[in-house]
């Protein structure tokens, strides 16, 4: 007899692969629904598990035994002996079932032999069977739950303090499911990430938006894209102004977004010049400053950035810190860390389609408490970049993703 699993998205698809393999004759000894292991169960559908069995053609039984140096299995011995038996007392009515269970009622040195033999394969045959996981000490099982889900998130570069400090917070010792916990550490990071903060018009008054950050990480397209949506889709009256005069190419880039959004545009090199740019533009509801993008390791030039944001008094402002979420984090803290001695920001992360781990993401988030508000992830303009998606961050770090 050949016993065998499949497993298929349904009942039906899984009995259709075992008659497929076994043939019409093949039977159906069981049928269960299974959970995805580990992380993905949380997020996957449950699929079917049958288990078929179809009796071998007699040549196959007949060849079952030693060959060479091969050690006979207990399932081949077995067969044997109910071959043997059978030619030589003419036994009748002993069959192979799905259970495997001697009928033939005659008494008898060999007779009892194979019935104990054939009550040794029914316990292995119902140990194949038997699909339900070993029940753990619940200690044992709950750690274990513990540190699938811990390794999780450090595997998506969240640091281990911080996946340890959620984890802490979480009544886990009340958790005997997996589904359960995971759920409860979802929900964590969820509140962790915390409520994200965008830009919003104000009523009177144009509003100063201030764009700073470290070179090359898409601090001007993320201007654009922001500009574009605020335009194109809110109707705000919006006006451009660029410090960032140290790069050859970025007054004219930015230039050419304004153009074709029909947005004015100023280029300015002091703070006063941006004093006179304002001005200009008191009708209009938002004012969009791009500034020179710095290293976090000039004082010199971080001092430029204070002094142009502290040089606008009166106006309603928000500061929006660019990081690219393909930074090391070592980088990244020393990047929060210098802009933090210039004024309370919001945070954007650019470039999230690079990185296959957001870790960063939270990371930062805890670290500063500063709110996240967009991600982008891509260079078209203005499609690419959306409010930051909290449940989506957190899906992420606890594999959702595939």
């Amino acid at each position: 007899m050949i016993i065998k699993k499949y497993q298929g998205k349904t009942e039906e698809e899984a009995t259709l692969k075992a008659k497929e393999e076994l043939g019409s004759d093949a039977v159906i000894m069981n049928v269960k629904s299974v959970k995805h292991k580990g992380l993905q169960r949380v997020f996957k559908k449950n699929y079917y598990e049958v288990t078929a069995a179809v009796d071998e053609p007699s040549d196959r039984i007949r060849s079952s035994g030693r060959t060479g140096s091969r050690t006979m299995s207990e399932e081949d011995q077995i067969r044997q002996d109910i071959l043997k038996a059978e030619e030589a007392r003419s036994m009748e009515d002993v069959s192979l079932t799905a259970g495997f269970r001697e009928t033939d009622g005659r008494s008898g040195r060999t007779s009892s032999a194979i019935e104990e033999r054939l009550d040794n394969l029914t316990e292995i045959i119902e140990k194949q069977m038997n699909t339900v996981e070993p029940v753990m000490p619940e200690t044992v099982h709950r750690s274990q739950m513990v540190q699938l889900v811990l390794d999780q998130l450090v595997n998506n570069e969240v640091t281990e303090a911080n996946a340890n400090e959620i984890l802490r917070e979480i009544d886990y010792q009340n958790k005997q499911q997996l589904e359960d916990l995971l759920a409860s550490v979802y929900q964590k990071i969820v509140l962790k990430l915390g409520q994200m903060k965008t830009i919003e018009v104000e009523k009177e008054g144009p509003k100063i938006v201030f764009f700073i950050g470290p070179t090359g990480v898409g601090k001007t397209t993320t201007i654009a894209k922001l500009a574009s949506k605020y335009k194109l889709e809110k109707k705000c009256k919006l006006a451009i102004i660029t410090a960032d005069t140290y790069r050859i190419a970025a007054v004219e880039q930015i230039r050419t977004y304004a153009n074709i959004l029909s947005v004015p545009i100023e280029v300015v090199y002091t703070s006063d010049e941006i004093k006179a740019a304002i001005d200009k533009y008191q009708e209009y509801d938002l004012i969009f400053i791009d500034t020179a993008g710095r290293s976090h390791n000039n004082n010199e030039q971080r001092e430029d950035v204070k002094k142009m944001i502290e040089s606008i008094r009166g106006y309603h402002q928000e500061i929006y810190l660019v990081l690219s979420a393909t930074t090391k984090y070592r980088d990244l803290v020393k990047i929060t860390q210098a802009y933090s001695d210039i004024t309370n920001y919001r945070i954007i992360f650019t470039k999230i389609d690079e990185t296959s781990a957001l870790g960063n993401v939270l990371n930062i988030r805890m670290m500063t408490n500063a709110p996240l508000s967009y991600t982008t992830f891509g260079q078209n303009v203005p499609d690419d970049i959306v409010v930051t998606d909290a449940q989506f961050i957190a899906k992420q770090l606890l594999g959702g993703n595939e």
